[in-house]
């Protein structure tokens, strides 16, 4: 199953356009990335991952560039859940919200025919967990986003019950167990998520996993580990998920600049050495 992946050899080259595409993507050349999924939509325009993992670029383009990527806002409650809306490229709006459009609408016509098809399953699942991400971070509906969270769980959920072996779903659901053990109680009284207890020992685990044996959101999975880490004052651990992203992906600015700000202010060096 191509969900189910190994751990990437560093500096291998991923064998299938959307590998290269996420890859394009953890090194932040989002021109390059939209270049190699154009040309696969192009090929194989009734897949649904295509589709998600342009809206994915498109959302970590728009993440970067307001400076929502950097480790004081994910960090800074306060700074999270500010009302006041970034000015959005409205551009790059139109196509994220399109590609997202577009994914369910292929997604959905696969899972009429064969409903524990893995790729439509998980294109389903990304597409509305960037929908949501999009939501809370850049148009600042953080209540709303939660009903995006819940649907992109409930696809996590369907497709590890069909295919165990899919470690790209834990990032969902590691995320959600996380977010659902932050919330207030007025919120989770209003929003219930299926099979979720709210544990952040359980949402560290499902991302360790993720981390371990996702393929192509197992880098996804160390960066939102080393924001949980910090969080929950672990500024080491999450040093040594920084380090080994930005090992894998030399080329992502915002990720060395992090690590660089991070080991310094616990003393070390640039790159975590004593």
């Amino acid at each position: 199953m191509i969900l189910a992946g190994l751990p990437a050899v560093q500096g291998a080259e991923p064998a299938d356009p959307i590998g290269q595409a996420f890859a394009r993507l953890y090194n932040f050349d989002f021109p390059g990335a939209h270049t190699i999924l154009d040309r696969h939509t192009g090929s194989h325009p009734e897949d649904p991952m295509g589709y998600s993992a342009r809206a994915a670029v498109d959302l970590f383009y728009e993440l970067d560039r307001l400076s929502v990527l950097e480790g004081e806002f994910l960090t800074d409650d306060e700074r999270l859940t500010d009302k006041k809306r970034l000015p959005v490229d409205p551009r790059v709006r139109a196509r994220f919200f399109r590609s997202v459009g577009t994914a369910q609408s292929k997604a959905q016509a696969t899972l009429s025919r064969n409903p524990q098809q893995a790729e439509a399953l998980y294109a389903l699942c990304m597409s509305y967990g960037v929908t949501g991400d999009y939501a809370a971070l850049v148009e600042r509906r953080q209540i709303q986003s939660l009903s995006f969270n819940k649907q992109s769980n409930s696809c996590a959920q369907r497709l590890l019950a069909a295919h165990p072996d899919a470690y790209d779903a834990y990032v969902t659901t590691g995320f959600t167990e996380y977010l659902a053990g932050s919330l207030p109680f007025f919120v989770k009284w209003f929003v219930k998520f299926d099979n979720v207890q709210g544990s952040k020992p359980k949402a560290i685990a499902d991302l360790q996993l993720a981390a371990r044996s996702g393929n192509y959101l197992r880098p996804f999975a160390k960066i939102l580990l080393a924001i949980l880490y910090l969080r929950e004052k672990n500024p080491d651990e999450s040093a040594r998920m920084l380090q080994s992203f930005a090992q894998e992906y030399p080329e992502n600015p915002l990720v060395r600049r992090e690590l660089a700000k991070l080991t310094l202010k616990n003393g070390q060096g640039p790159l975590g050495q004593k």
